[in-house]
């Protein structure tokens, strides 16, 4: 009968401590090679950390040492060997003595990217880009501690977690923004929010509302924090009293986020990144549209008073004003005009020119927009009406706007976006760090 011979079991270099003295294999990536007259020291790497192989040359006749001197970096392999004990290595005072290595599969020579390439050149290879660099693994170990506490959070509020479609019959309110595409013997249009679904889910009787997916925006922005494909993350909620109640959920949301990437990852962040994730105090500062810009223009933003929205310097300069007025990172802006706001929005009561409506800025980048949705049919036809959007179009929006002619209730809700979150958070130049296939005007590949 033939033996079958069993491989030490796989061990990650995170948890080599823990067996000292044992032969175990490590599954990794060739780091680097220090390949000297009477000693080899490679440096392998899997995704929890780096360990060193140390063997001592053997001369005529030693296949490792043969096998060692062909590797190369970013080679895929397996090494077998005993977990020693060696004070002198700085890797947690470990090394392994190897027995076998097995080349599971050898990267070529030289590799298209090292550590002094251009972000745009490392996106073309983006899979070796996040594989080298620990960095860039702790971003989406971090997204995904992200999400889990986000949907904790609204799972625990009561939310049922929806996925609307993505392929529209129609494009959303003003057409502008959207990709076409041919679908069978028609058009369809990538969704550029799940919105109009979300609300539809509000008026089947479904409370809360929460979905975290794709997002699509044809907008020629070459800017370090938009992009053509992103993930939004999206709330909806029925029977609200009010915006204040869209506000106080995502405040509640977002410092629990907070919390729990603070406590998983927040030494890892702080080392790789050099950020400090700060739990954010509750409440959020709030100021109004109105308010925000008599600030800024007393400090120099719009001398000619033209501007009606916030541009990324006066987002900029009213994170900095709230930071120093309050010590807090993050601040509502309400009630927006109307002019600027999409027909869905509710109107206030007082001041009819103006929305129940927000955006959130966390030092000085919009990462959210959010509102009190009109509800009640009449006035949303009308409001569309007022946005110059004519009856051809309120039929290409009929499904939708049915939802809205039997019992749908007081609701509101918001939009944001992940990979903004993520720039943020761990203080990166581009939401394309953010991102692990970015897409923008000129990028459609890998």
């Amino acid at each position: 009968m033939i033996q079958k011979i069993h491989p030490a079991p796989r061990v990650l270099v995170a948890d080599l401590r823990e067996h000292v003295g044992e032969t175990v294999s490590v599954c990794g990536w060739v780091n680097t090679l220090r390949l000297q007259r009477t000693m080899q020291f490679v440096l392998v790497r899997d995704h929890t950390g780096l360990t060193q192989v140390t063997h001592r040359r053997g001369g005529s006749g030693d296949e490792l040492e043969q096998q060692f001197e062909e590797l190369t970096a970013e080679s895929a392999v397996r090494v077998t060997g005993r977990v020693v004990d060696n004070p002198v290595v700085n890797l947690d005072g470990l090394e392994i003595v190897p027995e076998s290595v097995e080349v599971l599969n050898r990267a070529e020579a030289p590799l298209p990217i090292d550590e002094h390439t251009g972000l745009e050149h490392r996106l073309d290879w983006r899979f070796l880009d996040v594989r080298k660099r620990p960095a860039a693994q702790l971003l989406f170990a971090v997204q995904t501690t992200a999400e889990q506490a986000m949907r904790e959070f609204a799972y625990r509020e009561g939310c049922t977690e929806m996925h609307t479609p993505k392929l529209m019959g129609t494009a959303s309110e003003s057409g502008a923004e959207v990709f076409k595409l041919g679908y069978f013997d028609r058009s369809a249009y990538l969704a550029q929010s799940p919105q109009f679904y979300k609300q539809m889910a509000i008026a089947a009787g479904i409370d809360r509302v929460f979905e975290v997916g794709p997002v699509f925006r044809a907008e020629p922005s070459f800017t370090s924090r938009h992009a053509t494909e992103f993930t939004g993350v999206d709330l909806e909620l029925a029977w609200i009293d009010g915006v204040e109640d869209v506000m106080s959920f995502e405040e509640r949301l977002l410092a629990h986020a907070l919390a729990r990437v603070a406590e998983v990852h927040g030494a890892a962040i702080l080392r790789h990144f050099g950020v400090e994730v700060v739990v954010p105090a509750l409440p959020f500062p709030r100021i109004t549209m109105a308010e925000a810009q008599c600030v800024l223009r007393a400090e120099g933003w719009d001398p000619e008073q033209a501007k009606t929205d916030l541009d990324p310097e006066g987002e900029r300069a009213l994170a900095a004003h709230i930071k120093e007025q309050t010590g807090h990172e993050f601040v509502f802006v309400t009630h927006y005009p109307a002019g600027i706001r999409p027909f869905y929005h509710m109107r206030s009561t007082e001041q009819p020119d103006l929305t129940l409506s927000f955006d959130l800025l966390w030092k000085g980048l919009e990462i959210t927009t959010g509102a009190q949705r009109e509800h009640r049919y009449d006035v949303l036809v009308k409001q569309a009406g007022e946005k110059g959007m004519g009856v051809e179009s309120l039929q290409a929006l009929q499904d939708y706007l049915n939802c809205f002619r039997y019992g749908c209730p007081p609701h509101g809700g918001l939009g944001m976006g992940l990979g903004r979150v993520l720039m943020v958070m761990l203080g990166l130049d581009s939401i394309r760090e953010a991102t692990f296939l970015f897409r923008g005007p000129n990028r459609l590949t890998p």
